[in-house]
């Protein structure tokens, strides 16, 4: 009987051994902080601190009253599939017909569509390491193998051309690029996408996550589009549009995989949410002067981060140029972040992300969010800086 009982209640493997999100467990932890009275200063979670435009709001409170709540098109609304290609086209001079964008639950629902029609099991997939924490758990979900290639602060953690052409085999099916990226902010430059293109040719399919794509403070973002109309878009409204409680995203994808990832789209989420579409087309058509007031702000908070941090002598060799985050070496004060992160917190009451979070290249850092207020960020900073003060030794000086 308890073997019946241990069967019929046993979950799966794959669940079982998928890893914890740790900025997640961070912010568990904070919270309970919180709840008990002690004061927290986050900068861990990557949300933006805005509340979604006005434009937005006012689009989806009046879908809502027009009855806009049922099941739409699996593909999306013919409206904001116009206005997402015609928001590629002015952004990057890309011409992408409609029919190829496909609007998702979240692009964390666009990123799992694409995995799921592009992985047979076994297939592999190139990442940076370190990347943003969920990758590899998208892939190993679709029973593909993410293959991790080393990625140096020094270079601006940006693809190793050579390191890709010696891991590119008969079983790689995908290689996922993001700029800006998660967690260090850096940009890839053109000429590596450029040449990225190139080394993977035919071989395998480029998805590039440009979620953070219009958060950059120097140059601009570019679209991997550009470099190669056969490639795949993930994008969506949560960073750029403080639209996370929505829950909408796109993916461009290739004429080719248009259907798998439309027939994926029916059998699990049948649809994005209606209402929500419609404030999605407000804030590509006329949130502009939101969006650039956001940029402007993360900025600053930027700049003041990269400062403070100068001032505990902890240099950043790669300025982070988009996103809200900053990749920072604590190796001085650890080997082991994970338990760092949580003894900030607990001592400091500063919440940051443990760069383990990212990958085994991400042992040694943490991630500092900037999204936050800028009286709140110098406090967290005043805080670390304190922190750091009382770990080293006194004649080291290095975070005086």
């Amino acid at each position: 009987m308890a073997n019946a009982v241990d069967r019929r209640y046993r979950v799966s493997q794959r669940a079982d051994q998928m890893p914890p999100f740790l900025v997640m467990e961070v912010l568990d932890r904070a919270e309970e902080m919180q709840r008990q009275g002690r004061s927290v200063i986050h900068l861990e979670i990557g949300e933006p601190d805005f509340d979604t435009p006005p434009v937005a709001l006012e689009a989806g409170e009046r879908a809502l009253r027009d009855g806009q709540t049922h099941y739409t098109h699996s593909l999306g609304h013919p409206e904001l599939r116009e206005a997402i290609a015609a928001w590629q086209a002015r952004q990057y001079g890309v011409e992408v017909s409609p029919d190829r964008v496909v609007v998702t639950l979240g692009s964390s629902g666009a990123l799992l569509l694409v995995m799921a029609a592009l992985l047979d099991p076994g297939a592999e997939v190139l990442l940076t390491d370190p990347h943003y924490a969920c990758y590899p758990n998208f892939v190993s979900a679709c029973d593909g193998v993410p293959v991790r290639t080393a990625v140096r602060e020094e270079d601006g953690f940006q693809f190793d051309l050579q390191a890709v052409a010696d891991r590119l085999g008969p079983r790689t099916r995908a290689l996922m690029l993001n700029s800006p990226a998660n967690p260090t902010g850096t940009l890839t430059e053109p000429e590596r996408m450029r040449q990225l293109v190139e080394v993977v040719g035919p071989r395998a399919v480029i998805v590039s996550d440009e979620i953070y794509h219009g958060l950059v403070y120097r140059d601009r973002a570019r679209s991997i589009l550009e470099f190669s109309p056969d490639a795949v878009v993930i994008n969506g409204f949560s960073k750029l549009f403080a639209m996370t409680g929505w829950r909408l995203g796109y993916a461009i994808v290739p004429e080719w995989l248009l259907r798998p990832v439309q027939k994926l789209q029916q059998n699990l989420f049948i649809s994005a949410p209606d209402f929500a579409q419609f404030a999605a087309i407000a804030a590509l058509q006329k949130a502009d002067a939101d969006v650039e007031r956001m940029r402007k702000s993360y900025d600053q908070r930027r700049q003041l981060v990269l400062r403070r941090l100068k001032e505990m002598n902890l240099e950043v060799l790669t300025e982070p140029l988009g996103a809200f985050y900053v990749f920072v070496n604590v190796r001085r004060y650890t080997d082991d972040v994970y338990s760092f992160a949580f003894e900030v917190l607990e001592q400091a009451g500063v919440a940051i992300t443990p760069g383990v979070d990212f990958g085994p290249g991400g042992q040694g850092y943490i991630r500092i969010s900037y999204a936050n207020s800028l009286e709140n960020i110098d406090e967290g900073m005043t805080r670390l800086r304190h922190f750091l003060a009382e770990r080293l030794p006194a004649d080291t000086g290095a975070a005086s």
